[in-house]
């Protein structure tokens, strides 16, 4: 099982990966900006287990979970481990992703009142975390959310260098992340969220 790859535009994707325990490849495709540019490829990784979170939804198809965001934030909350595996399809500064991700998650935080000055220091060391950083083609940034604590490591690798990585401990910035690439209607990529909502639906039937 763990020498299975699902390909994500030209990038292999194993089907199963092994952080605490095995995860499964439940979501994947690519996320796309203005003018059609392939950005980066996501692939969602996600503990079984989170069907016995879901079984609420049993029965409905595909294209129903796509479009309730009440289903992804139940997928966001659930107790169990969530790892998101992302490869850089179109050479960037990271910097710039970085800075993207800092505005995304700061809206988001203000929108539902929550952005005070943890969430600022948080920020600013994603911030300060990618400005040093170039994406090259084929770079990886994964981002690894425990089942038991509202924290996340975020790991950037790239080619001829050790890795790099941080731990975030701020919980609504956390949650934030997640919902960037979670979210339902809010995801940054939505044929992502169509690809993990047909999946989800399969697994709920069975």
């Amino acid at each position: 099982m763990g020498t299975e790859v699902a390909m994500v535009d030209e990038f292999p994707f194993p089907t199963q990966i092994t952080t605490v325990k095995p995860l499964s490849l439940l979501g994947h495709d690519i996320e796309i900006h203005f003018l059609q540019i392939k950005f980066t490829a996501i692939g969602v990784y996600l503990d079984p287990e989170i069907v016995g979170h879901l079984h609420k939804w049993k029965g409905k198809s595909g294209k129903e979970l796509g479009e309730d965001d009440d289903f992804f934030d139940a997928l966001i909350s659930a107790p169990v481990e969530k790892f998101l595996r992302i490869v850089v399809i179109k050479e960037i500064k990271g910097s710039q992703y970085g800075v993207q991700l800092e505005s995304a998650v700061r809206d988001r935080l203000a929108a539902d009142d929550k952005y005070e000055e943890e969430e600022e220091l948080a920020l600013e060391k994603i911030v300060e975390f990618f400005q040093s950083k170039y994406f090259k083609k084929g770079s990886v940034i994964t981002f690894h959310f425990p089942a038991a604590t509202n924290t996340a490591e975020i790991v950037f690798s790239t080619e001829g260098k050790d890795d790099s990585k941080i731990k975030l401990e701020n919980g609504n910035v956390v949650e934030m992340l997640k919902k960037w690439y979670l979210g339902g209607s809010r995801g940054v990529s939505p044929t992502t969220i169509t690809s993990l909502a047909e999946n989800l639906s399969a697994e709920l039937s069975k």
